[in-house]
């Protein structure tokens, strides 16, 4: 069986050392192994990105925008052959991850602008013949860990702006789906980047634990659970590293009276059920602002859910895939389990999900079918905890304001998102709830590009958010030079503190 090594110092690095399988989650069974790197490894990449910085620091912008405008091209040329790896082994369904691809295209795109958000500011004549201005140098190396959630989407958030703003950069993607983020080092290199500039290494803890230890690592960038970020941003800091670490979520729809029914039930469908739930930004509870609401919201989801088309998403037209791995499966089965004996109502039940051409039990792939509850109550571990599959809860309140307080009680603000045909409803929603992305009439507030993405409360750690404006500030640090030509002549000591008065 092919085992997949790493990428670095500009070309592909085989490597047994520890193989680990990677499965094909449609069929239930291994298609490849993947190489853990030993902690020298990932010192090589790491040695490999320092020995590069000096010279890719003095690129100018320009320069490296060119060479991201030429990987935007191969990154579209080459859209099928990427999806069919994350399509393989992710399981997510074809056109979800095209979608995943094209969302990390655009912040391709934003990054190409590296000369016009890297050119600083300037003041002229702050005092009496003196200048300021500010400059933003990069910091050197720096690494991203990324989930196997989104194989091509998350990388891109991270590295690109990396790059742009004169960084080399060290990635340390999941190993459960490692082939998509080679094929984007292979596509960069392809692109004119220099060797050394971008580097991945596949591996788990112990590749982690290098990056976040090693002193000639200045920053760190992470998307995961909640309890891994804590580790990294705990450990990365006290190392003296910059960390931005973007943790768990259980996003809120709010339902309201006022809203449009049939399509804030699509718009809901779309959100929870999507790749399997196995979305940071995926709807987990519909908050029902009266009980009419939500008996007619359960009424018209219970047909959509059961009617749901799931397969290999390989094959086109589907609405879900498998989940990862049999044993996350097993995991989100057991919040089924807990959520009935707990005393929500189980209107549509996944466990019994049987695919045509899939029935080999562990051996038939990673299915499970979308599940919906209703009259879950905030007490309930399918409420309190993110559950990354695809599970819905209804929870029913009785007034915005209830809702509100319901979301801000949780322990994390990702996202959330309200459903009204009411501008004054929305303005307090948007403006009250203390949550880091919201949307209205939008179940899926994902920023755009040349915005920055990030949550409130233990769904971030740290002070930045991923890509957009937040990235070039977090991957440089800023420089105020002030300067003055004396005139001719020698000038008296000046004892006072400077300043214009």
């Amino acid at each position: 069986m092919t085992i997949l090594g790493h990428f670095i110092d500009g070309r592909a690095v085989a490597d047994t050392h520890r193989p680990q399988p990677v499965f094909n989650p449609a069929l239930g069974t291994p298609v490849r192994e993947v190489a853990l790197a030993s902690k020298a490894t990932v010192e090589s990449a790491i040695a490999a990105a320092e020995a590069a910085f000096p010279a890719w620091r003095k690129t100018p912008p320009l320069k490296r925008a060119r060479i991201l405008f030429k990987y935007k091209e191969l990154l579209e040329r080459h859209a099928d052959r990427i999806v069919a790896a994350i399509v393989e082994e992710h399981g997510k369904v074809w056109e979800d991850a095209h979608g995943e691809l094209a969302r990390g295209i655009e912040v391709v795109e934003y990054a190409c602008g590296a000369p016009e958000f890297l050119k600083g500011e300037h003041s002229r004549d702050v005092g009496p013949e003196i200048d300021s201005w500010s400059e933003f140098p990069p910091l050197g190396v720096v690494a991203g860990i990324t989930p196997f959630n989104f194989p091509a989407m998350v990388p891109m958030w991270m590295f690109p702006m990396a790059i742009a703003c004169g960084n080399t950069f060290v990635l340390k993607p999941s190993e459960k789906d490692p082939s998509a983020p080679l094929i984007l080092a292979e596509l960069l290199a392809e692109a004119g980047l220099p060797a050394g500039v971008f580097n991945v290494v596949n591996g788990d803890k112990e590749a982690v634990d290098t990056l976040l230890t090693d002193p000639r690592v200045q920053a760190v960038s992470f998307v995961g659970s909640t309890p891994i970020a804590e580790y990294i941003y705990a450990t990365g800091t006290a190392h003296g590293k910059r960390v931005q670490a973007l943790g768990g979520a259980k996003n809120h729809a709010v339902l309201m009276p006022d809203a449009d029914l049939d399509n804030a039930v699509n718009a809901i469908m779309g959100a929870a059920y999507g790749s399997c739930g196995e979305r940071c930004m995926a709807i987990s509870v519909v908050v029902a602002v009266g009980d009419a609401v939500a008996d007619a919201l359960v009424a018209k989801l219970k047909p959509k859910v059961e009617a749901l088309r799931i397969g290999n998403g390989a094959e086109r037209g589907l609405d879900m895939g498998p989940l990862v791995t049999g044993a996350h499966r097993d995991k989100v089965r057991g919040y089924i389990d807990a959520g009935a004996e707990e005393g929500a109502e189980l209107v549509v039940d996944g466990r019994g999900l049987k695919v045509a051409g899939h029935e080999g039990g562990h051996t038939g792939g990673f299915f499970l079918g979308g599940t919906l509850f209703d009259h879950v109550k905030p007490s309930m571990r399918i409420y309190r905890e993110e559950i990354f599959g695809p599970v819905l809860a209804v929870v029913r309140v009785q007034t915005l304001e209830e809702a509100i307080a319901l979301i801000d009680a949780h322990e994390f603000g990702n996202g959330t998102c309200i459903f009204t045909r009411d501008g004054a409803v929305a303005r307090l929603f948007t403006d009250r709830v203390q949550v880091g992305m919201v949307g209205v009439n939008v179940p899926l507030p994902v920023p755009v590009a040349c915005q920055s993405f990030g949550g409130w409360k233990r769904s971030l750690f740290g002070d930045l958010y991923a890509y957009g404006p937040d990235a070039v500030r977090f991957y440089t640090r800023r420089k105020t030079l002030t300067q003055r030509w004396p005139s001719a002549g020698i000038e008296k000591a000046q004892f006072a503190f400077p300043s214009n008065a």
